[in-house]
């Protein structure tokens, strides 16, 4: 709408009612009341300084998306420069406070009084990383840097208040308030005209994106050189708090352990890579940890490929039993959902085991523990890595911790509505499952068959996407046989298909069970949870097993379905929660799309009912045999 039309619709309550509408349409669930008073109190206030400055005709783009990402901008102003008439875009970070200082040693982060001691982006720095953002993914943006710019205006706030944030580098020139508002009137007159801006906001709103780049793809590039990624909102929050204790570490007496939550897709893996890098830059000791061999193997193999000292850099959460204490300037450990309850360090003495667990040992190992983890993904008994323990655990051995949670979404094309419907569908959320509504960034299908499912991801791989399809571990997993090939153990009536080599050497061209994920030649067999957990691929496909069924309205786990014996021990709610957990994370792999069959018939029925779409059937030609199955014929039913 144009800024004209934003000011009437103002008065009343009117637009907040129609926002709150499409948002609980788009994500599934109602705006925060801070979000809703945002939109009463800080639209009518930007309405007012456009038609003050004569741009009444420029388009207001309101909470407009990034893409392939759940965050979304409080406005993006569009229309035509001035001087040149080419379009202009200029972001707006609108903020409520009336005053703000800077985090002491940290210039891009600020407090805000009576909102609790937790630190928010200094709102130029947010505004000028969506700018970063959106000039890289945007094809109409594509080498026209200097077409948008930002700005943020503090609408509610005197200089005076706000003093310290102008201590960020070129602050002054993209942060206004109150006392301020003739300036921004005078600045916004330099970037926009008063022409009809309707033309430049379609041309952004159906502009192409450009893919998504895969983690693992850019890792050794982010660790070696750093800026493969932008960072964004509680994602540099986190990482500018680790810098922070880093710097503090050797002069003040009390630890600091940084926690950061998030769920799948949420940037934790981007975050530990991107600090693994900086720090190692700027001679910090560092260490990336995990209790994960697949994402480990994975990081040597990607990482080593440029840098031979990978064996320092990446370890396992079991090697810090015996390391002196803040012998790492910082530990970085990623997916500590997967800390285990007990300590079974190497090298370390029985007794001094006993009195440690693991994350205390992990706490003792570095001046500045960082952990990154996701409760919903624990998948097997006697992990326990949590806020709450590693919280309680930080906090006996008197360190100060700060707790940093990633809200936004930057896998399955930054939809929030997917992620709320996956959490819908196992429970995870109160309501039950809902019926999927198609989005434009991220594609969900049902298959009538895994060899249905197949055709489509291939035909997605030789598309130039990464596919791979999971399972439930409701199959044996068997050792290759002597002649190299893979044992065919995922059988679903003609259908059958090894899993992933089980082993750490490649088998008759089917990569290292740690490399599945990443190795193109992975196409051809079947992931399971310990493979799949960590990584993305651009289509994901999921076969559910029998482990976990839809019966009378609610999930049931069968034991006897389940081929894992690392779930023997488990009681039957532990049993439940930890296959959800699995499911969740399977679920959630896939950058643009996810294709799901279930082996149970009335599951099967329950997804069909919940998602409209259907893989297509596509025309197939004899197939040459995958990787690790020799040359033996392979059934298609």
């Amino acid at each position: 709408m144009s800024a004209r039309a934003l000011q009437e619709r103002t008065s009343g309550t009117a637009l907040v009612e129609r926002l709150t509408r499409n948002f609980r349409s788009a994500l599934l669930q109602d705006p925060s009341e801070q979000e809703r008073r945002s939109w009463q109190n800080s639209l009518p206030a930007l309405a007012e300084v456009l038609c003050d400055a004569g741009l009444d005709e420029v388009q207001v783009l309101i909470e407009h998306q990034l893409p392939l990402s759940s965050l979304r901008a409080d406005v993006v102003l569009a229309g035509s420069h001035p001087e040149t008439g080419r379009p202009s875009y200029v972001v707006v970070e609108l903020k409520q406070w009336s005053a703000a200082r800077l985090v002491p040693g940290a210039e891009d982060q600020c407090l805000v009084p009576r909102t609790g001691n937790r630190a928010r982006p200094h709102p130029v720095a947010q505004v000028r990383r969506y700018c970063d953002y959106l000039a890289n993914f945007t094809a109409v943006l594509d080498g026209r840097r200097d077409s948008i710019t930002g700005l943020a205006y503090l609408h509610n706030a005197d200089n005076r208040d706000i003093l310290d944030l102008f201590a960020l580098s070129d602050a002054s020139a993209h942060l206004y308030s109150a006392t301020t508002r003739g300036a921004l009137i005078q600045h916004l007159q330099t970037l926009l005209s008063p022409l009809e801006g309707s033309l430049e906001a379609d041309a952004l709103l159906e502009s192409p994106h450009a893919p998504a780049r895969e983690l693992m793809a850019a890792a050794a590039d982010e660790i070696l050189y750093g800026d493969e990624f932008v960072l964004m909102d509680e994602q540099q929050t986190a990482v500018s708090l680790v810098k922070r204790a880093a710097a503090l570490s050797r002069t003040q007496d009390q630890k600091e352990v940084i926690v950061v939550s998030g769920g799948p897709g949420s940037g934790k893996s981007l975050i530990a890579l991107h600090l693994m890098g900086h720090l190692a830059r700027t001679g910090r000791k560092v260490v990336h940890a995990t209790g994960s061999r697949s994402f480990t193997m994975t990081l040597h193999h990607v990482v080593g490929k440029k840098r031979q000292d990978v064996d320092e850099l990446f370890r396992y959460f079991l090697n810090f039993g015996a390391v002196d204490r803040n012998e790492l300037d910082v530990l970085i450990c990623d997916e500590a959902h997967r800390i285990r309850d007990h300590a079974r360090g190497q090298g370390s003495s029985a007794t001094y085991r006993q009195r440690r667990t693991q994350a205390e040992e992990l706490i003792d190992a570095a001046r500045v523990p960082v952990f990154l983890l996701d409760e919903h993904q624990v998948v097997r008994p006697g992990e326990m890595g949590s806020v709450a323990s590693i919280t309680a655990a930080a906090q006996q051995r008197g360190c100060l911790v700060r707790h940093v949670r990633l809200d936004e979404q930057f896998r399955c094309g930054g939809s929030r509505a997917y992620e709320h419907w996956v959490r819908r569908l196992l429970g995870i959320e109160p309501g039950g499952p809902v019926v999927w509504k198609p989005e434009p960034n991220f594609e969900l299908l049902t298959a009538d068959s895994p060899q249905q499912m197949e055709d489509h991801l291939l035909a997605q791989q030789e598309a130039h996407h990464t596919a791979r399809m999971t399972a439930g571990f409701c199959w044996k997993w068997s050792y290759p046989r002597s002649d190299g090939t893979l044992v065919d153990d995922v059988v679903i009536g003609n259908w059958r298909r090894p899993w992933n080599v089980r082993g750490d050497r490649p088998v008759n061209g089917a990569p290292a069970s740690s490399l599945w994920a990443t190795e193109s030649a992975g196409f051809g067999q079947i992931g399971c949870i310990y493979t799949a957990q960590g990584f993305e691929y651009a289509w994901n496909g999921l076969i559910l097993g029998g482990d976990l069924v839809w019966r009378n309205g609610r999930w049931q786990a069968v034991r006897a379905e389940c081929k894992d014996g690392s779930m023997d021990s488990a009681g039957p709610e532990e049993f439940l929660r930890l296959t959800l957990n699995r499911y969740k994370v399977l679920l959630t792999r896939g950058l643009v799309g996810t294709a799901l069959f279930s082996v149970d018939q009335e599951t099967q029925a329950l997804l069909r009912e919940l998602i409209p779409s259907r893989t297509p059937e596509p025309q197939r030609a004899p197939r040459e045999p995958w990787p690790g199955e020799g040359n033996k014929p392979q059934a298609h039913p």
